[in-house]
């Protein structure tokens, strides 16, 4: 976890170039807000290891990179973009800012599910990125957290089924009371240094290659 002062090793995913080949005003937008916002991220101290193209290579950039956060630059290919950015995410999830002119409002659902914490519209100065991105490393953070908790909680539901089946399966064979079953089950974990849900695991194991 970093604290929301530190200076963030930051990747984006964006067109690279700043100076568009073309007299297309929208591409010119586009090259004008990139500019704003890498200023931003300067000024407020990050760090910008490097900026690509959302294509097939992004994955392996950024398993080698090890950003702390993804910032996806977007405009009317936004969809696209984000569907190579969370799938570059997948396996080690990373905080994403996703900043954009886009007024279509239908990517946000998508984004926020796919795992973007902050989806920015809009015009965008460079002294509000900063503020932007703490928020966005908080929410991330607080989403983690409750992540961990979930998988701590589906864990600890899981050993107690095994141990509870388990414990039948003494009482059962062994003819053995519960609190007798389950005594049973706590000493041999504390004989071999094992879990307790290890040993009921083992035992039904067992059961099932006796049945």
């Amino acid at each position: 976890m970093l604290p929301s002062n530190e200076a963030l090793r930051i990747l984006i995913v964006a067109p690279p170039t700043l100076n568009p080949d073309s007299d297309d005003t929208d591409a010119w937008n586009q090259a004008e807000r990139s500019r704003s916002l890498r200023i931003g991220l300067l000024e407020s101290g990050h760090n910008i290891i490097a900026v690509l193209p959302a294509d097939a290579f992004l994955n392996e950039r950024i398993a080698q990179l090890q950003p702390d956060m993804v910032v996806v630059d977007a405009e009317s290919d936004a969809r696209d973009t984000l569907e190579h950015v969370v799938m570059a995410t997948r396996e080690e999830r990373r905080p994403i800012v996703m900043f954009t002119d886009d007024q279509d409002t239908t990517h946000v659902k998508d984004a926020v599910a796919a795992g973007v914490v902050a989806y920015i519209v809009a015009g965008l100065a460079p002294e509000r990125v900063q503020p932007i991105l703490k928020v966005a490393l908080a929410r991330f953070e607080h989403e983690q957290a409750l992540r961990t908790e979930l998988a701590q909680a589906r864990t600890e539901l899981n050993d107690r089924r095994v141990i509870d089946r388990a414990k039948g399966i003494l009482m059962q064979r062994q003819n053995l009371s519960e609190p007798e079953a389950y005594a049973r089950l706590r000493k041999t974990a504390m004989d071999k240094g094992l879990k307790l849900s290890d040993v009921a695991q083992r035992i039904l194991d067992v059961a099932d290659l006796l049945v």
